[in-house]
């Protein structure tokens, strides 16, 4: 299934993307009822795209033993396949792609065959390959699926990438569709935005990964001068594991944030608050005290409070809470509740769990 035009220029435009979770029982399996439910609820929840297979979902489902990467891609597709029918818009899909480059491209298949639109493209397992060959890595698996540029930060198993590498990837990889920006780190990130602009492509769409910094992400314009002009982009989307959570009230900031990046109009100081609220909301749920060990369950945390999850549990047993997470969790839910969308989520659970 190729990107049609349509769905191409809603990702230039700019869209929410979720990254999905896995969903255990409480005795650790895999959830299926409750995973359809979580794409059923990202869908009416109004985001733009679902991303399976990715950091949020947790890398060990690709673990032989464990053997849950194709069945969970191929339910997710027939479940958005059900979804999109009643979607004016169909389901941006994106698919986790990891791995050496054998690995990559046997991933990147089973995407395409699905129906997935972009792979997101994990660098970590190539922590000392040189540049030369991160860049054919990119080209060969973009020959299989278009594909989405991926800056993961290093605390959960990324590597530092260099504004040479993404000045490459814009000029040599044709097939790039987008960029996830998600160094957590003003400097990576500037990395990224100047490498776009100096390559003149106007066809590569940005989007946040930052969890930490979502909200200025999308409302800052990035201006360089190159060769005696002004060059302006913009970040106009998000693919993001905070967007798992509390999806409805997300995607509602995300349309106004994005509706005053294009207007040009002053910044609402309530619009910066928020950004406040939601970073440090962030902070606990993602785990930031103990860089982000919790990370994965401080999401299923919040969703397990809302009913949608049966359990925080990940495959990894040793992947838990941290100490004093859930404190802080209990202190931003209790102090933002106008960040939540509990109400949403009550009103449509049942219909989601059939």
């Amino acid at each position: 299934m190729g990107i049609n035009v349509q769905l191409m220029n809603a990702l230039r435009d700019g869209m929410a993307i979720v990254a999905c979770p896995l969903a255990l029982t409480k005795e650790r399996k895999w959830d299926e009822r409750r995973q359809r439910a979580l794409c059923r609820y990202y869908s009416d929840a109004c985001a733009g795209g679902i991303a399976v297979g990715v950091h949020t979902t947790q890398f060990a489902i690709r673990d032989p033993k464990v053997g849950l990467f194709r069945p969970l891609l191929e339910l997710m597709a027939e479940e958005m396949n059900r979804l999109d029918g009643k979607r004016n818009t169909p389901l941006f899909r994106v698919a986790g792609v990891c791995g050496d480059t054998r690995q990559a491209v046997l991933e990147a298949t089973l995407a395409s065959e699905l129906g997935y639109h972009a792979g997101l493209l994990s660098l970590g397992a190539l922590k000392d390959a040189d540049e030369d060959f991160l860049i054919n890595h990119c080209r060969i698996v973009s020959e299989v699926i278009p594909i989405f540029g991926f800056y993961l930060q290093p605390a959960v198993g990324g590597r530092v990438l260099p504004y040479s590498f993404w000045r490459r990837l814009a000029d040599e990889v044709e097939k790039l569709v987008a960029i996830k920006i998600a160094p957590f780190n003003r400097y990576q990130t500037l990395d990224v935005v100047r490498a776009i602009a100096d390559s003149g492509r106007d066809d590569v769409a940005l989007y946040t990964g930052n969890d930490d910094n979502i909200i200025l992400d999308l409302l800052t314009p990035f201006q360089f001068r190159l060769k005696g002009r002004e060059v302006e982009l913009r970040i106009v989307g998000g693919l993001l594991g905070q967007w798992a959570v509390w999806t409805r009230r997300a995607v509602e900031i995300f349309e106004w944030c994005k509706a005053i990046a294009k207007s040009g109009e002053p910044i609402p100081k309530e619009l910066m608050c928020l950004h406040v609220h939601l970073t440090d909301a962030n902070g606990a749920i993602f785990d930031a005290a103990h860089n982000f060990a919790g990370c994965i369950p401080g999401i299923q945390e919040v969703l397990l409070r809302q009913g949608l999850l049966e359990s925080n549990l990940c495959v990894d047993p040793n992947e838990t809470l941290s100490p004093g997470q859930v404190e802080e969790i209990d202190r931003v839910w209790n102090s933002y509740p106008h960040l939540r969308d509990d109400e949403f989520v009550a009103a449509h659970i049942d219909e989601w769990m059939r």
